[in-house]
């Protein structure tokens, strides 16, 4: 009887750190969207001064957010692999699950270089930001003209809504942009009915569009932008 009592214990402690981990994954959309502000307010610095000291710092912050979001990661897994091994084990075995996650811990931010930081989605999309519109910037030696005529060829149009994009994202895969709130509604409808979801772009062979693909341009979101005002001087 006391072993039952102490099973049942386990799993309600086990169960408890399942919802406490959830709440701590929750988080990771939260730093992700924060690198994003960060990605946008360097691509307003770009536009206004070029490059300054000032993107460095913001490089910095970015870096550190990868830095946090990959402690997350970590922590999960150390929790999710040592929490698996203890429903294995007997009851006592909870006494040890705070000290072996700390030491798996330990083990996996031990392995975290700086050159996996580097390589996080968010921090190759600021730096691929930063390089495009700088390159866009320089180029307006053009004339007032020939800068509109560029910039009514680029199609800001979403192939899912026919209308212009307000958040457009690009799928990492094929290349192409959707407005965000467009495809992220038609990727759930599909997976809700068990279907995937193909990219509408006409001709285009990707037949499995997943989130995970999807990385929100913040260079064509500007370009989109600029383009509204010019359009309203005119």
């Amino acid at each position: 009887m006391k072993t039952s009592l102490n099973t049942r214990q386990k799993y309600m402690s086990l169960s408890s750190v399942q919802s406490t981990l959830s709440t701590l994954k929750s988080c990771q959309p939260d730093i992700r969207a924060c690198m994003d502000m960060v990605s946008d307010v360097a691509l307003g610095i770009v536009e206004a001064q070029g490059e300054c000291p000032a993107l460095k710092k913001l490089e910095e912050m970015i870096l550190e957010c990868s830095r946090l979001d990959r402690e997350i990661s970590c922590f999960v897994e150390s929790v999710d692999e040592k929490t698996a091994q203890v429903r294995r084990e007997p009851p006592e075995a909870m006494f040890h699950l705070k000290s072996s996650v700390k030491e798996r811990f330990t083990e996996l931010t031990a392995g975290v270089t700086d050159a996996d930081l580097q390589r996080h989605s968010k921090v190759v999309a600021f730096r691929d930001s930063v390089r495009r519109y700088t390159a866009a910037e320089n180029e307006e030696e053009e004339s007032d003209e020939d800068i509109a005529v560029t910039q009514s060829q680029t199609n800001f149009t979403c192939p899912l809504t026919q209308v212009e994009m307000v958040n457009p994202v690009k799928n990492r895969k094929c290349g192409h942009h959707y407005d965000q709130e467009a495809v992220l509604e038609m990727i759930k409808a599909k997976h809700k009915n068990k279907k995937k979801f193909r990219c509408p772009k006409v001709g285009c062979g990707n037949a499995d569009v997943q989130q995970s693909d999807l990385e929100l341009d913040l260079v064509m979101k500007r370009m989109i932008q600029n383009h509204k005002r010019q359009s309203g001087k005119t």
